[in-house]
């Protein structure tokens, strides 16, 4: 296992996109400019997706502009399609990231086009984006299981990642979107992918729905993998993927990660604090198994 590990933070755009209640922009500022603070080499900031479809994260542009920027930290951003890339250049976004399905039919439910329709919109996205200077980045959902179709062929899974590949992606996150998978099943699918793919740009974005994130990295790790997502406090879901619950949680990955001797250059106690920020600004209690556990060490 490799004894360093980049941890992309998405929790300000995939823990947020979720929520019902909304996060008021200098909040969402404040709360990015503490995760930039902490160490972090990469956080995705927002959405720039159409209002109706995440109100949570119809500041965008203002959270975009608004943010103390550290020229070490990449600031990404989702990007749907052209209108959205727009946006993103508008704010000087430093890398954007496109998104798409391994499974058909939550490809529709998501994107509310088939896969094939979808390739011709992100092939435009990823051109132009290019052009502007943009890193693009790849996120593949339902990698390990649709809440549609069920199982996803490793095979679908290739024939999606070398298209995306082809047109340009410089790295491609492999979401474990209902979180499903377990660690037999993410050696065996990765033994497939990194045959076939380059194991440097490849990341994992597993969700911990089922209480299995944190094993699924270590058997991601044991793979050679070397970039994981996560969110701040466990944050997330998917609105378009039902039982979806919070991804794998940033402070319980580093935990982890740390004790075992592999460095991430995130410094934990800042990174806590984040999390109690904006723990209090949702005013509920986050599923992060380190957060609460520290939130009980104190209260004794």
């Amino acid at each position: 296992m490799s004894e360093k590990v980049q941890i992309k933070e998405v929790g300000p755009r995939d823990g947020l996109q979720n929520e019902s209640s909304f996060v008021n922009t200098e909040d969402k500022i404040s709360w990015i400019n503490q995760l930039t603070e902490s160490g972090l080499s990469y956080i995705e900031i927002s959405s720039f997706v159409h209002p109706k479809w995440v109100p949570a994260l119809a500041d965008a542009k203002e959270v975009a502009k608004g943010i103390k920027r550290k020229k070490e930290v990449t600031y990404a951003a989702l990007v749907p399609n052209m209108k959205g890339l727009e946006g993103a250049l508008e704010t000087n976004i430093d890398e954007i990231s496109i998104f798409m399905s391994a499974s058909e039919t939550h490809n529709r439910k998501n994107i509310n086009k088939s896969i094939d329709e979808t390739f011709t919109v992100l092939q435009e996205v990823v051109k132009e984006g290019e052009r502007a200077g943009k890193s693009v980045r790849g996120y593949l959902s339902t990698v390990f299981g649709c809440p549609y179709e069920g199982m996803v062929e490793t095979e679908q899974v290739l024939k999606v990642a070398h298209t995306l590949f082809d047109m340009g992606i410089e790295e491609l996150s492999l979401g474990d979107t209902i979180g499903v998978a377990n660690p037999k099943q993410v050696q065996d699918v990765l033994g497939h992918l990194v045959a076939n793919l380059p194991k440097d740009k490849l990341a994992m974005h597993f969700h911990d729905t089922r209480g299995t994130a944190l094993a699924n990295v270590l058997a991601s790790l044991q793979a050679g993998i070397t970039t994981f997502d996560s969110a701040c406090g466990g944050l997330g879901g998917c609105p378009y993927a039902p039982g979806a619950s919070g991804n794998v949680s940033t402070e319980d990955l580093l935990y982890m990660l740390h004790g075992m001797g592999i460095e991430t250059g995130v410094e934990e106690d800042k990174l806590l604090h984040a999390s109690l920020f904006i723990e209090e600004k949702l005013g509920k209690n986050l599923p992060s198994r380190v957060l609460q556990a520290r939130k009980g060490e104190e209260s004794h």
